[in-house]
């Protein structure tokens, strides 16, 4: 099948997507998770880029993240998943491919595209089971926002400023919009390349010269007679 063209901005907000191979694990342990916090700290000084919000699960990493003119995005991942790799590789005597193919990557569109898609990510560990509540999972963006709970990592997301006048209002809001499982984003992101408006959409396809919808797994479909 026939790689997707890499969707490459100097300045862009992205939600970006990696998995273990074969879905296998790539966090085994608490040290684990905070080795790939370590390295994502150490990255934003090399490559600046703002962290709006992520979610570390046990066999994929989600991450939004934005760019700007001195953020070489391609570079920054593959430095992040070698290195983490080398932590893996070192601590668990691991041989073999560790990472499922090219990481994927979601232009988003701000406003409450942005935020939206941010709760999404923050609801994995409750949609996968781990938790009942996403407050208690410790690896994700969701109780900065919610509790206001310090976690150097993060850039606050500039949408987050719209949901009330004080830091008190807008984590009440969140807690409350993350809680409504109708408001959000869907399973049908990952099958997209743009996520935003119409109008935003058809500006992306005409500048990126591609549409919008992912090429799909598998052998296209015979025609009818």
């Amino acid at each position: 099948m026939p790689r997707v063209a890499r969707i490459y901005t100097e300045e862009g907000i992205f939600h970006i997507l990696t998995r273990g191979n074969n879905k296998q694990r790539v966090f085994l342990g608490e040290t684990d998770f905070h080795a790939y916090k370590n390295i994502l700290k150490e990255l934003k000084e090399q490559q600046p880029f703002n962290l709006y919000h992520y979610c570390l699960m046990s066999n994929h990493i989600h991450l939004i993240i934005k760019t700007n003119k001195k953020t070489e995005l391609s570079k920054m991942i593959k430095r992040l998943n070698l290195f983490y790799f080398n932590h893996y590789k070192r601590k668990y005597d691991y041989v073999g491919h560790f990472w499922q193919d090219r990481f994927k990557s979601l232009l988003i569109e701000k406003d409450e595209y942005l935020l939206a898609c941010g709760l999404y990510i923050e609801r994995n560990p409750v949609r996968a089971k781990i938790v009942d509540s996403a407050k208690k999972y410790p690896h994700s963006s969701y109780n900065y926002y919610a509790y206001g709970k310090i976690d150097t990592l993060i850039d606050r997301d500039p949408c987050y400023k719209e949901l009330g006048r004080d830091n008190k209002e807008r984590q009440e809001a969140y807690r409350k919009l993350q809680l409504d499982k109708e408001k959000g984003i869907n399973n049908k992101l990952y099958n997209q390349l743009f996520l935003g408006t119409k109008e935003f959409i058809k500006r992306m396809e005409a500048k990126f010269k591609i549409n919008n919808t992912r090429l799909m797994r598998g052998r296209p479909k015979k025609k009818e007679d």
